[in-house]
């Protein structure tokens, strides 16, 4: 649906612009309907830089142009001058979006062969009916709430998959085709749910919601913590006599996996995990010392996992609500 609106917003900002410039009389009245196109850019934020970068440049233009028509003529030979001068200065001061801009507004003055107040005049309104015009388009540009909410939605889904598989593996050390495939997928909703949201980010004038970028970035820790038990979990050689109490407490970790969850019983009882495996007494086979040992390092690294939700709840939950 945001492939097709888009578009016509651009369309009709750059319609209404030719409209307004053909009722005021305004020479050139289809220049600020490019105007308007080219003011468009992906974020309401980029708009409005866009849009101040490019008046300043307008304004140096205009100082330029004057001299060179005033000393030159009005001729191409003066548009020339003006051109390598302009140019150099935008990309000096990274004004290059404004270059092709400016300058078809400024070769106004050589086809009407003046730069009087009425023709200062005309190429002003122009800009502003265009750019006006432009930021207005952005402003209709709402957040695409529902498509962060689906990729955020599969993040947590994949998470809570990978989570009961770790379960499922921790006692089965035969547990077919348990890769870290399902890591890339994971990847892919993090990414793209951080590019919507940095661009929903954008698009708002006053303070930015950071909540999703931050709820992302929770999560995107979290996934690399997630990677630091799988590669645990992959060098497991046996199956301890504590692997079932870890399995379970992955598995139920899957089950209430919820974004409203503040994790805070469940990090109770992790503690309560760690201290009741910590007295049970040590084997003597290396094999299953080693793998116990393994245990203990994911339950320090579910408890980080843990604590990054836990974090976030009291910061960013409680001031949602």
């Amino acid at each position: 649906m945001n492939r097709i609106i888009t578009p016509i917003k651009i369309i009709a900002a750059a319609i209404f612009a030719i409209v307004v410039s053909i009722l005021l009389k305004l020479e050139f009245s289809i220049s600020a309907g490019i105007v308007a196109i080219l003011s468009v850019q992906p974020t309401k934020k980029e708009t409005l830089s866009t849009a101040l970068s490019r008046f300043q440049a307008f304004v140096v233009a205009l100082a330029i142009s004057f001299a060179c028509y005033k000393f030159l003529g009005f001729t191409v030979y003066a548009f020339f001058v003006y051109l390598t001068l302009f140019i150099f200065i935008c990309h000096h001061f990274k004004w290059n979006s404004a270059m092709a801009m400016d300058s078809v507004l400024i070769s106004h003055f050589l086809s009407l062969k003046n730069f009087g107040i009425a023709e200062l005049k005309n190429e002003l309104l122009l800009f502003i009916i265009g750019v006006g015009f432009g930021i207005l388009a952005n402003i209709f540009l709402h957040k695409k709430a529902d498509k962060i909410e689906r990729l955020k939605n599969i993040a947590d889904q994949q998470i809570k998959e990978i989570l009961n598989r770790m379960s499922m593996r921790i006692m089965d050390l035969d547990f077919s085709g348990y890769t870290g495939e399902c890591f890339i997928k994971l990847d892919k909703a993090i990414t793209d749910a951080r590019i919507f949201a940095r661009e929903n980010a954008n698009n708002q004038f006053r303070k930015a919601d950071v909540f999703d970028e931050k709820y992302i970035a929770m999560r995107e820790a979290q996934k690399e913590i997630l990677k630091e038990i799988y590669r645990c979990i992959i060098e497991l050689k046996t199956v301890p006599s504590t692997a079932s109490k870890v399995s379970d407490f992955f598995k139920k970790v899957s089950l209430e996996y919820e974004r409203n969850n503040d994790v805070h019983s469940l990090i109770q009882e992790l503690s309560e995990l760690q201290e009741e495996m910590k007295r049970i007494k040590l084997p003597e086979d290396r094999d299953e010392f080693e793998d116990r040992a393994i245990l203990f390092i994911m339950l320090k690294r579910m408890k980080e996992f843990l604590m990054l939700k836990r974090n976030f709840h009291l910061q960013y939950m409680n001031s949602k609500c």
